[in-house]
């Protein structure tokens, strides 16, 4: 089985249950303890975490959920395994498909925004550890190239901290709001 084996069933339960979508769904799923809704958020929840399982590659047992008394290096393989699941969807995706953030976003806005959540969190969490860490100058230009049009010149790590209000540059002032522009018509 594969992806357009995914797609097919998908297709088929949301065909046959989205006209029923104004109905009570608090009542009982059939046999199931669980309500209507219950059992198809866990249908959701299940498909995520089997494309965690499949992106993370745990060898020894689940993908841990992140919850309140994770370790952080189960947070962590976590991240990773999301990240996988979202390089997969961009590069499954057409170039033309798009999805609401702030307006219609293309993959690669998703995927910029992906990159920048993570360079960025891990330039938080680095000063929150006491590490020494700067974020990939590469990666910073196409994050700042593809979210920031209005971007000063400069080296990249440096200007994407600055564009997120994380540290002044030269002499412009650290920024106190600021926003990316992901979404593309």
């Amino acid at each position: 089985m594969n992806g357009a084996d995914l797609r097919a069933a998908a297709a088929a339960t949301t065909a046959v249950l989205r006209p029923a979508a104004g109905r009570d769904w608090t009542v009982r799923a059939g046999d199931l303890d669980w309500s209507c809704w219950t059992t198809a958020a866990h249908i959701a929840h299940d498909l995520i975490a089997y494309a965690g399982q499949v992106s993370g590659r745990p060898d020894g047992g689940y993908l841990p959920r992140v919850h309140a008394d994770a370790a952080p290096a189960e947070v962590l393989t976590v991240v990773a395994a999301t990240a996988g699941i979202l390089a997969a969807t961009v590069d499954a995706a057409s170039p033309d498909d798009r999805a609401w953030h702030f307006g219609p976003c293309d993959p690669g806005g998703f995927a910029a925004m992906g990159v920048a959540e993570m360079l960025l969190h891990t330039y938080d969490l680095t000063r929150g550890l006491g590490l020494d860490w700067s974020p990939p100058a590469e990666l910073c230009a196409r994050v700042v190239s593809r979210l920031f049009p209005d971007a000063p010149d400069g080296r990249p790590a440096p200007v994407l901290l600055w564009l997120t209000g994380r540290a002044p540059l030269g002499d412009r002032p650290r920024r106190t709001s600021w926003t990316w522009q992901a979404a593309r018509p």
